[in-house]
């Protein structure tokens, strides 16, 4: 099978200094080698926005695709197959932090009626090919922002996502359920029926979406106020258990009183990198959305060095100490082994020390909250069963993506769990 992956990013091809009749021909010359790579029968994948960005839907796509898509038909032999159109989906976990996981989801070929799937006549005046490439970007455009679950702003992909978190907490607090957390396979999947459902009622109940919608960010405040997640509503968290009370106690004290010394350490040794790697990525970067990436690079190589110069100068202090006092036993390997890795460590202990830190104190506040404050838990579990039944109401009668299983999650429809 020939293909032609469609996802909503853009591969920037620089033509710097160019003048226009250049870049055209280089971006011709382009177009016909992938074409003729897609018509002997490869893959290839094409970012059509003509940008990158961070919005939660994709931009105004570019007729590049459509270009490409119909010079490959062009160039397939008479008995071969013809080239299809693979959209593609990126769905990140966290997209605006550095190392977030992303869930890659490869939709079934494209399927166009034979107005869209032949190329333009080459007798057709150019204004005639034109809107033919205008024509299939369109229907490109549409079934992106169906398999990229494109929202408004990222106020609304917010909403969704928390609709999508309380459903799954209610459905297995009503079955006396306790799922284990979901992965991002379904978390991608329960904010498709979330998405889909919102499309299918945006139109025809605007108002009882909008009102809503409003609820679930005023449960969402009264949520963050408290510092609680929505199956923190129904239990305790692990480490605020009644009877692991000894284990958060040891959480404390690793995290306040063990983790600041080496805390103090990795700021030391790794602060001259770190700020070498901040001032690359603030001057090399030529737009802001590239400096996690420069940073991803230029880090992986400054790091290490840091660690080792930390382990060397560590090694010859020891060294040094030997000869000054001779009595006191050393072994400079050891001690610049040692230095290394707790360089590196400490490196890791301060990139998630905050985390740590702020686990913690959650930890605690459930606790003293759910001893304190039973009226507000309680109001917000019957906010989350109202809110449940309100997108119950409104998502009945739809075909939604995916299966509910017993415990509250969703699965694959396909899926058959043994």
């Amino acid at each position: 099978m020939r293909a032609l992956g469609i996802v909503p990013v853009y591969r920037r091809q620089d033509f710097a200094g160019a003048g226009e009749d250049t870049r055209r021909e280089a971006n011709r010359k382009s177009l016909d080698a992938i074409a003729e790579v897609i018509a002997k029968g490869k893959f290839a994948a094409l970012f059509p926005e003509g940008d990158s960005h961070d919005e939660p839907f994709p931009k105004e796509l570019k007729t590049g695709a459509a270009r490409l898509y119909y010079r490959a038909r062009e160039l397939t032999p008479e008995n071969a197959p013809s080239p299809v159109i693979i959209p593609i989906g990126l769905h990140y976990d966290q997209k605006r932090l550095l190392g977030s996981s992303v869930l890659v989801a490869i939709h079934p070929p494209l399927e166009l009626d034979e107005t869209l799937s032949t190329p333009p006549a080459p007798e057709a005046s150019i204004e005639a090919k034109r809107e033919q490439y205008r024509k299939l970007t369109g229907e490109l455009e549409r079934v992106l922002h169906r398999v990229v679950h494109a929202t408004e702003n990222w106020e609304r992909h917010h909403a969704m996502h928390r609709g999508r978190k309380l459903l799954r907490a209610e459905r297995a607090h009503r079955a006396g359920a306790s799922p284990p957390r979901p992965d991002m396979k379904e978390r991608v999947l329960a904010f498709s029926r979330m998405w889909t459902g919102y499309n299918a009622r945006v139109d025809t109940h605007p108002e009882e979406v909008e009102q809503l919608f409003a609820r679930v960010r005023e449960y969402d405040e009264d949520m963050r106020e408290l510092g609680l997640h929505d199956h923190e509503l129904d239990a305790s968290p692990r480490l605020a258990s009644p009877w692991l009370g000894a284990i958060l106690v040891l959480q404390v004290i690793l995290v306040y009183l063990l983790l600041p010394p080496i805390l103090i350490l990795g700021y030391v040794a790794n602060m001259p990198a770190a700020l070498a790697v901040w001032l690359i990525s603030k001057k090399a970067a030529r737009k802001q959305k590239d400096e996690a990436s420069l940073k991803l690079v230029v880090g992986a190589i400054a790091f290490p060095i840091t660690w080792f110069v930390v382990a060397l100068l560590v090694a010859l202090g020891n060294r040094l100490l030997d000869t000054i006092y001779p009595e006191i036993p050393g072994s400079p390997l050891l001690t610049g082994v040692t230095a290394f890795f707790l360089s590196a460590a400490s490196a890791y202990v301060v990139l998630n020390y905050q985390r740590l830190a702020r686990q913690t104190v959650r930890s605690i506040r459930v606790r003293l909250t759910r001893y304190r404050r039973k009226a507000a838990l309680e109001q917000l579990r019957r906010e989350r069963a109202e809110l449940y039944d309100g997108f119950l109401k409104l998502s009945k009668g739809l075909e939604l993506p995916g299966r509910l299983e017993p415990d509250g999650r969703v699965v694959d429809a396909e899926r058959s769990d043994a």
